[in-house]
């Protein structure tokens, strides 16, 4: 059977075999053509013995979508990776960093700007209203995602947190500062839900891996703070030492600190608009019904590339019409419910959605909260460091640069066949709870230094990888949305850990004890996901 005759058939047949990942590429085409290996269309070897491609495809979902799921994943694997996907991956690691960069921009500038307004308010109020920003922003932009597609919410929210951050740097009092940071966090809140839902939407399925990779990018956003902070933090012509003489006039570290980052942000946010077209997610269409602008993309960024695309809408309009991603009135509660219960659509896929929520919200918990601990329990065992401010920060620096390497070592592992994403998110855990415990033996500057940074390294195997585990084993039609609200547990745990640091006794040492406790469960769990993405597609 030649190549066209084979996808030609693949409409029919999708939904009674299994496709097999050992399909090598023909090269049956007419002669004196030469196309890219990755771009030639694999024959279909049905097993029913095997497993399914696509993650979901076992499921008992809209069986209308799962086939005209399985046509595009086809073709978006016959497509291959392209200088598309190479923009994609910078463009989105945009939003990656962007979102960490202003999660610890409220940390660093807190203590400066507090002092500055008289330390009149809640001490830790910057860090609840980042926390309520971004809890609103991973709820709204994640329905958002799924109800007016991913574009609009991907070009619109780092605008909206660039003009927050540029904003905020101008802020007379705290109060103000508060209203800004949370509107930051509202803009970012969003990012990591649309920039993995918009990647992994267009990779190749031998390409997912990729997602965990472009976790590097929340590395270098938390060392970028760094870099930033380490220069207008330190020096003593912008920066107080004391309440009683702080001014605007002599504290102005802390808004450069924000009108540096609020412009890098609004940069990024113009290259993502006006350098790069980004093209409606396939998937996203599918689920809306429009199979015709599905067949348009997918055929553009084949003919830019000089690549093959053999899908046709009347593949996908002998599929049926899909009916159960939306409800009659997208903007009311009843669409909102329908993208949720698409959650908990069969036993399988609502132990997944519940194990993924938990293990957002544990570890939302345990790290934040161990370093809530951590300076007390120290002190209390004559770990006294006493750094200067240009030791401090070039610390904090490289801790973030540490992180970076996390995610890079973590696609090698997830892409191994015997530990996959979910072994790999185990070791991650495990090793993050080891460093954990290693801290509470840490007594001089150089060891606080090397655990650091052992911590930010293993802790963004975890993260990295959890962060692309989510949307891959979500059903596309409410993966905005499932996706939203695991990273907002997340975020009620931060906020629930910036009231404990305030009102607990962070004397006692049994929470640092807890909290490398739960990263070891945090660990089992990840091995009990029902579902293991490696070697196959997402649904």
């Amino acid at each position: 059977m030649d190549n066209l005759s084979v996808i030609a058939s693949r409409g029919a047949t999708i939904s009674q075999g299994r496709y097999s990942p050992e399909a090598k590429p023909t090269s049956s085409m007419a002669s004196g053509e030469s196309v890219n290996a990755a771009s030639s269309i694999s024959p279909m070897i049905f097993d029913d013995a095997g497993g399914g491609r696509d993650v979901l495809s076992d499921q008992s979902l809209d069986p209308v979508l799962t086939k005209k799921i399985a046509l595009v994943n086809d073709a978006i694997d016959q497509i291959g990776w392209t200088p598309y996907h190479t923009k994609l991956f910078f463009l989105n690691g945009f939003g990656y960093c962007v979102d960490s960069l202003v999660l610890l921009l409220q940390s660093v500038i807190a203590k400066q700007a507090f002092m500055e307004f008289g330390e009149i308010g809640y001490a830790k109020g910057l860090t609840i209203a980042v926390y309520v920003g971004m809890f609103m922003g991973a709820l709204f932009w994640g329905l958002t995602a799924d109800v007016i597609g991913r574009k609009v919410a991907f070009n619109t929210s780092l605008f909206v947190c660039s003009v927050a951050t540029i904003v905020a740097s101008a802020m007379r009092d705290w109060t103000g500062l508060g209203i800004m940071i949370a509107l930051i966090g509202f803009g970012a809140g969003g990012n990591l839900i649309l920039d993995t839902t918009v990647f992994l939407e267009y990779l190749p399925g031998d390409k997912q891996w990729a997602l965990t990779f472009m976790a590097m990018w929340w590395g270098l956003g938390q060392a970028i703070a760094g870099f930033i902070s380490w220069g207008f933090l330190v020096p003593a012509k912008w920066n107080c030492v004391a309440v009683e003489d702080c001014t605007y006039g002599n504290n102005t570290g802390w808004r450069y600190v924000l009108a540096m980052s609020g412009a890098l942000v609004f940069i990024m946010a113009a290259l993502r608009v006006k350098v790069f077209r980004l093209f409606e997610t396939p998937k996203y269409l599918i689920s809306n019904g429009d199979d015709r602008k599905v067949v348009e993309i997918l055929e553009t960024i084949a003919a830019q590339y000089n690549r093959r695309c053999f899908l046709t809408y009347q593949q996908l309009d002998a599929c049926g019409v899909v009916s159960s991603t939306h409800s009659k009135h997208r903007t009311s509660l009843g669409e909102y419910l329908v993208h949720v219960r698409g959650l908990f659509a069969t036993a399988k896929i609502s132990l997944s959605t519940g194990l993924i929520w938990l293990s957002w919200a544990m570890v939302g918990l345990a790290y934040p909260l161990f370093y809530v601990f951590l300076p007390s329990y120290l002190s209390s065992r004559g770990a006294l460091f006493n750094a200067s401010p240009f030791e401090t920060w070039r610390n904090y620096t490289l801790t973030n640069v540490s992180s970076v390497f996390g995610p890079v070592l973590a696609a090698y592992l997830c892409n191994i066949s015997f530990l996959g994403r979910r072994y790999t998110m185990t070791i991650g855990a495990i090793l993050t709870s080891a460093f954990f415990f290693a801290y509470t033996a840490v007594r001089t500057p150089a060891q606080d230094l090397g655990i650091s940074c052992a911590i930010a390294f293993s802790l963004n195997i975890y993260y990295s990888v959890l962060y692309a585990y989510t949307p891959e084993v979500l059903p596309s039609a409410h993966r905005g949305t499932g996706n939203g609200i695991a990273v907002a547990f997340n975020r009620i745990m931060g906020i629930l850990s910036a009231v404990i640091a305030t009102e607990a006794n962070t004397a006692t040492s049994a929470p640092l004890f807890i909290c490398g406790a739960l990263l070891v469960v945090m660990g089992i769990i990840s091995a009990m996901f029902p579902f293991e993405p490696y070697g196959r597609r997402s649904s």
